[in-house]
């Protein structure tokens, strides 16, 4: 069975004070009122935050995660964090080919690739983006975006190390607009995936990979995006940095 799983990508938000003060908040919320413990809770912090949210937070019940990896594992790379850094302060899962890596800073399949490879041979999750702008939505050329962004990135992966993917759809014109993809927009294009994925690695495989939803998800649309077949969570950006907003999120369920 799929696993469930409300994350919160704070992007470039938050100095070290702010960011340990609202992982504590969610921390405590999850405390005092409990919701299933079969839904994942996940925190993607600025890098600056990681050793100190890990000290902050029951690391049993959040997922602790880096929104950013190196695709070398060490060496001459100034300003790099390498995944066994990562790892080495507690992190769990890392946010890979985020729309806003792919657009500011270049990031290509093979680069992603990479990246995910680091983050698997260190036991981590990756958290695997995907999505399409609006000019390709329009041009009705999105399922092709995202089937040869999904295909060229995670194509190369064995059934072993696929299972340790989760992939988060995140339509890039509903991204930080305000502007959500309807919950059938939605789970068609989850469906999609899902198909994709059986199609190159098995339907038992496919039938229990997460996959996520990003792009604009509030604490009053959670809940219909939510119950599509497909959609199994939400990769949250700015309602998660709102404690009581991302608790409201993670208990849509």
């Amino acid at each position: 069975m799929r696993k469930k799983i409300a994350a919160g990508n704070w992007k470039m938000h938050t100095n070290l004070r702010e960011g340990i003060a609202l992982a504590s908040e969610i921390d405590k919320k999850l405390q005092k009122s409990p919701i299933n413990p079969e839904i994942g809770i996940v925190i993607a912090v600025p890098s600056t935050h990681l050793a100190s949210v890990a000290q902050a937070i029951d690391t049993t019940r959040i997922c602790l995660t880096a929104q950013n990896v190196a695709y070398e594992t060490k060496g001459a790379y100034t300003g790099e964090i390498s995944a066994a850094m990562l790892k080495s302060v507690g992190v769990k899962a890392v946010l890979i080919g985020h729309s806003e890596r792919r657009a500011y800073f270049g990031e290509t399949d093979e680069i992603l690739t990479k990246k995910i490879t680091r983050v698997i041979e260190n036991d981590m999750k990756a958290i695997f983006c995907c999505g399409e702008v609006l000019e390709d939505r329009n041009a009705k050329n999105h399922f092709n975006i995202v089937e040869n962004q999904v295909k060229n990135a995670l194509f190369g992966f064995s059934n072993d190390d696929i299972q340790k993917i989760i992939i988060a759809y995140e339509p890039v014109w509903a991204i930080g607009t305000g502007v959500t993809a309807t919950s059938a927009q939605a789970q068609e294009m989850h469906a999609f995936i899902r198909k994709i994925v059986e199609n190159k690695f098995g339907k038992d495989i496919a039938e229990n990979m997460t996959i996520l939803y990003g792009g604009s998800v509030k604490p009053d649309n959670a809940k219909e995006l939510f119950s599509q077949t497909d959609v199994d969570g939400g990769l949250v950006g700015g309602a998660s940095l709102d404690s009581e907003d991302f608790y409201k999120i993670a208990a849509s369920f």
